[in-house]
């Protein structure tokens, strides 16, 4: 098996700045679980992301919005135990980060400080994130953060869709990034914005930028894991690359199994044990045991 380069190298954001300022692209997945981190990890993916979208990808939620804190610790906690190369960030959840600045700051620690994640993730650039993130900063917590499309903000948007398309809007989100990396995120994501926003954007920053849905120009990409290998047959956005089918696949593996276990083909010898005895297990079962 052809390893990447540099697979032992614990990727740490240091080294995603370094990567940005080298033209160096920085890949991106996410992951819920020890299994799929044990695979990101060793294909080399850069960061991983535990990201609130295990709403709707594991938990089966319509939306993000009921996604718990206990809910990301708990998965931040099994894709720690997976990773040893990655760098790990946690998605701060819906109403785990608008109450207050000291709660926010608690919450971010304990993705930290209990799950093992080197890293926050908070969307918006509103004056009071701004100020979140500065405090977070302090806290000597790292941050990423998220800005065009807005997933936590669904029920305020009314529909996923792309942002930016308006001048007005371009300017906004512009103006977001900049005051995100004043603020002092060491990333931030782009997501669902048109590319060339997306381009200029990452030429005025000197923190790497991470896209989804926002074009080839962006310092990283990143996708959610499930849609990258057709895990699930719902609906695709349009920047899913589908670089598998495990969906049918998997359907026809299960299918395979039932089938064999019905006719009897499985379990046959190969899969069974035997008695260490030479002698017939029945016969000895039904003989009276030796008195001493």
């Amino acid at each position: 098996m052809i390893m990447p380069d540099k697979k032992n190298q614990k990727v740490t954001v240091p080294i995603l700045l370094e990567m940005k300022s080298k033209g160096e692209k920085i890949t991106a997945l996410t992951a819920y679980d020890f299994p799929t981190a044990k695979i990101l990890d060793a294909a080399g993916v850069d960061v991983i992301l535990v990201g609130d979208s295990l709403g709707m990808v594991v938990l089966g939620y319509d939306n993000t919005i009921p996604v718990t804190m206990e809910d990301m610790i708990h998965h931040t906690k099994a894709v720690a135990r997976g990773t040893r190369r990655a760098l790990i960030v946690g998605d701060m959840p819906y109403f785990s980060y608008h109450v207050s600045e000291a709660e926010s700051v608690r919450n971010a620690s304990r993705f930290l400080k209990e799950a093992g994640a080197h890293a926050v993730k908070i969307e918006g650039a509103s004056r009071p994130r701004l100020n979140l993130v500065r405090a977070l900063v302090e806290a000597e917590i790292p941050v990423m953060g998220h800005i065009g499309l807005t997933p936590q903000s669904i029920l305020h948007l009314g529909q996923f869709k792309v942002r930016g398309k308006e001048l007005e809007e371009a300017k906004r989100i512009m103006k977001e990034a900049q005051n995100l990396e004043r603020a002092g995120v060491f990333s931030v994501i782009l997501e669902c914005v048109p590319l060339e926003l997306a381009r200029i954007i990452t030429d005025k920053l000197n923190i790497p930028t991470i896209g989804i849905g926002a074009g080839p120009d962006c310092d990283g990409q990143i996708l959610v894991f499930h849609d990258l290998v057709g895990y699930l047959d719902t609906y695709m956005p349009k920047f899913v690359k589908k670089y598998a089918n495990l969906y049918e696949s998997l359907i026809q593996t299960v299918h395979t199994y039932s089938e064999e276990v019905k006719s009897g083909g499985f379990p046959d010898d190969r899969y069974s044990y035997h008695f260490k005895s030479d002698q017939n297990l029945e016969v000895l079962l039904k003989s009276k045991p030796s008195k001493e």
